[in-house]
Parts: C-alpha cells; structure tokens; sequence
C-alpha cells in the first residue's frame, strides 16, 4: 500500500476555506504507510443539521469566517479546508472472533488533528464523506438516522461521563442513499482524542512489520502516555495502561446500562474511549443476557459478555507487542499473561467503585481495617440487586434512580416499577432495602448528602431506545428534527430531572416490543 494513493474529489473545483482551526498533523507526519490520502465527495446540496456550538468553540472553529453554506460544504468533506490533510487509516481486526486482515476506514475521512483552546490533541473525523481505498464494495456514505443515533448516544455518553468520541456536526448531503430504501444521505463530523485501535497494531503485526508495530507503539506513547517514556519497560507498561482504560471504560458503560454491540477490535481505542456507535443500545428492563445486534446471533456482544470480550481483545493487542516487552518469547508471553490478569482487579475495582456510588455508599469515609470484607458484602449487596432486577425485568435506570427516593423510608417509587403480577415478590426488595438501609447507617454523610449524590449518579435521562426510534423516524420520514433537539437537550443535562422532559424518563410502552439495531454508518 501507497500513501501516494489517493480517492479524488467528485468537485469541479475545490474552494480553500478558512476554519480558523489550528490544524497539524502528526499521525501523518510521523506514521507514513498507515494511511491513504484522500478527499470526500462533494455533496449536491450540503445542509447543516446540528453544530456543536459549545465543542466547536472548544476547538476553536470559527464560524464567523464561513456563512452556513461554507461551514455544511466543510463538515461534508466535499471542499478542501485549510491546513487539512485528508487521510483514510489502515486497520485490520477481530470481527465477532474471525481475524480480518485488512478494513480501514471505508467511508470516514480524519481531516487532521487540531490543537483546542486548552492546548488538548483532538482527531477531526468524518462518517459518510464518500469512498476510500478501503471502501470495497460500499458506496462510502451514510444515511441520517444512524448519524443521528451516533450524534446522541456519543453526547449522551459524553455527559454521563463515559470516555467517548464526541459529535460535532450533523450535515445532510441533498441526496438519496440506497439502504434497504432510499433514505436522505448525512455526514456525522466527530472528535476524539485519536482513532488508533487494536486493529491499527494487528495489521503491521499480521504482516510481520515489526518496524511498523514498534513506530506506533513510540506514537501512541508519545501522544498518549507520555509518562511512560521513561519507564524501565515501556511497551510492557503501554500494555498495562490499555488494559486499565478499556477496564475502566467497560466498567462504566456496564454501570449505566450500555451495550455497544460490536466490540470488535477495529472498536476498540487505544485512548480508551467508546467509538463507532452502530448497533448499540441501552438497557430497559435489566436482561444480563441483552444484545441488541442483528447480527450477533450468540451473544458474544451481550451486556454481561462485554468485560469478558474486553479483556479478550487486550489479549489480541498484547500478542503485537510480545517482540517489544522481552526479547525471550517465553518471558514475554509471561510478563504479557501477568499484565492481562491484572485487567480482572481493575474491572473489578472499578466496577466496584462505581455501583458503590449509585447507591451511595463510598470506601472513603469506611475505616481501612473494614474495607476489605466491606468489598465482598458490597459486591454481595449490589449483585442481590442486580438478581432482583433481572428477575423482575425491572427498569435499570429508573430503578437506580428511584432509590434515592427511598432513603427515608418511603418505597412507593420502587414499587411502582413492579407490575401487579410481581407484587408478591417485592417482599425480597423489601428484605433487601433493609440491607442497604443497613450499611447506609455505616456512612458518615447525611441521608440528604447522600440523596444529592445518589442523583448525581443515577441519571434521569437516557437516549431510550424507543426516543431514539422516534428521532430517526421523525427526521427520515418527515426531515422533523425537533425531536432530535429536545432528546439532546435533556441528554445534555442528565442528571438534573424537569418537568418539561417528563416523558423522556418513561419506559418503553409495551407495544415496542423487542429491540434490533443494525451497523448503519
């Protein structure tokens, strides 16, 4: 593969517009053969949708310098903006366990890096920009509803503070696009700290470019763990460090009820952040055994499955890295063993910490000699929830939420999650309320402070999958996106509940039956 390669644009001519962003671009200066040049298609009719005001000033755009026809043309990769360098990466992966050799970004197009306000490194990337060299056979496009889905699931994840790729723009392109019916075409404009993957080390890996595999290493150091430089082993270190973001990334969406859906090793950051929102979905009724793919027929995805599959795919990117921990393979693979173990105890500390806090409990304020069998009867306590919800198909994020109602007593906004034919068994709430009011009692912060926390934790507002549902028909069948804004509104501010958004806190109606997602941009 050349990077001399490159997809031209469907434009006549191509107008250098002036972002004000401060464009560089070190993945490409610094990583030749990981890439190949290209530009998107120009669109026939760009309309911008949704900017990211508050994200866009972040970065820096100016959007004074461009009138809204400029600023659409740009954000749908068809018109060529200063300082960029249009670049579709190389990748391989694990899809559903079956190694790929080559993927690469077959419709996304990383318009550089740019430096924001605050001096931070963030990826520019566009979904739906048009054909690549890694395209195949698609068409390189993207239709409106699953970049809306991404739009909102990726802000939603943001303010849930979940480490994600963040949307800055939605723009339609004035064309129809072939799915299973024409649907109007989009771009979806996204940031991220990088969109480095497992897959980008397994590629130069399969092939035995051991070269290749060490370069990206040092970058992904350098860009991303600097502290690690001087470390007496640093590629064994970057092993661990990986291993304790996706850890901690995987222990916060199973604390808010995620479910990605396809956590393929082309989905999987190195930065530890949540990428490609495609078939993912958040829990309803608590089903550990949950998939919302259409496409993953046994469950390997499946909510319960997810830290399972992360420490799986830390496996797969330490086998790229055993030349560079020890030169004695043997040594290697031990030193690699030992550091994929330890993602068990990160999982679990993590996972730990953070269901501790939706129910309000903290090791902080528990003296040291007590911790220890307080994480067993904690892990206990929440596990015997966690039984009940399941058994009951009790709402997860309603029922988190409801509890701190509970605190003084008061059970009815718990027993309204149970239906009239479950009312016999809230007696095993009850018996395990009195647990948890228990070793609440054991806390040195008021029964006020910790309803405010409890709060904090458990949001009122989720991108429910029937809301979501509601958005892209709105805005498919009607091109209505007033939806769209009052779900992200809410989304935006997930923890402070009000009135006017009183229906965006309801389950499901029963009517929507079963939910199905598909890959869609």
């Amino acid at each position: 593969m050349s990077n001399n390669e490159s997809v031209s644009s469907s434009a006549e001519s191509i107008q250098e517009l002036d972002s004000g962003l401060h464009f560089d671009h070190s993945f490409v200066d610094q990583l030749t053969g990981f890439y190949v040049k290209c530009q998107g298609e120009k669109a026939p009719s760009a309309a911008l949708v949704k900017l990211n005001e508050a994200l866009a000033q972040q970065l820096g755009l100016k959007t004074q310098n461009l009138n809204d026809s400029q600023l659409a043309a740009m954000l749908a990769g068809g018109m060529q903006v200063k300082g960029t360098e249009g670049v579709a990466q190389v990748y391989a992966g694990h899809q559903f366990g079956n190694f790929n050799p080559q993927l690469g970004d077959g419709r996304a197009l990383l318009l550089g890096e740019v430096l924001d306000t605050h001096g931070e490194r963030f990826d520019i990337h566009l979904k739906g920009s048009g054909r690549t060299a890694f395209s195949r056979r698609g068409d390189g496009k993207a239709v409106i509803g699953p970049v809306l889905r991404e739009y909102l699931l990726a802000e939603a994840m943001y303010h849930l503070q979940v480490p994600t790729t963040r949307a800055l723009a939605v723009v339609t392109t004035g064309e129809r696009v072939m799915r299973n019916q024409l649907l109007p075409g989009a771009v979806l404009a996204r940031v991220a700290t990088s969109h480095i993957r497992v897959g980008t080390f397994q590629f130069f890996a399969a092939r035995g470019d051991q070269e290749s595999v060490k370069r990206l290493a040092d970058y992904c150091i350098e860009r991303h763990y600097p502290e690690l430089v001087d470390s007496e082993s640093p590629y064994l270190a970057l092993l661990d460090k990986v291993c304790q973001r996706q850890a901690l990334l995987i222990a916060k969406w199973m604390s808010i009820g995620f479910v990605h859906g396809v956590m393929n090793t082309d989905n999987c950051t190195i930065s530890g952040e949540t990428i490609d929102y495609g078939p993912c979905a958040f829990l309803d009724a608590y089903e550990p055994q949950q998939v919302f793919s259409s496409i993953d027929a046994q469950g390997r995805y499946a909510y319960d499955n997810q830290p399972r599959i992360g420490k799986w795919n830390m496996a797969r990117f330490a086998e790229t890295l055993l030349a560079f921990i020890n030169s004695d393979e043997s040594q290697a693979v031990e030193l690699a063993t030992q550091a994929l173990e330890r993602f068990d105890d990160y999982y679990y500390e993590f996972w730990l910490e953070l269901m501790r806090a939706k129910l309000g409990l903290t090791a902080l304020s528990i003296a040291d000699a007590q911790v220890s069998s307080l994480q067993e009867s904690d892990t206990q306590l929440i596990t015997g929830l966690l039984d009940l919800m399941t058994e009951n198909k009790l709402d997860y994020s309603q029922l988190f939420r409801a509890l701190s109602q509970t605190l003084a007593g008061d059970l009815s906004a718990v027993k309204l999650l149970f239906k009239e034919s479950q009312q016999l068994k809230f007696q095993a709430f009850i018996d395990w309320h009195q647990q948890w009011r228990t070793r609440i009692d054991l806390e040195k912060q008021t029964i006020d402070d910790i309803k405010i926390s409890m709060l904090g934790r458990n949001p009122a507002y989720i991108p429910r999958n029937h809301l979501v549902e509601q958005v892209i028909e709105a805005a498919e069948q009607r091109a209505d996106y007033s939806e769209f804004e009052k779900l992200l509104e809410a989304l935006e501010d997930p923890f402070n509940e009000r009135l006017e958004f009183a229906d965006l806190t309801q389950a499901a109606p029963e009517n929507f039956g079963s939910y199905t997602t598909f890959c869609g941009t």
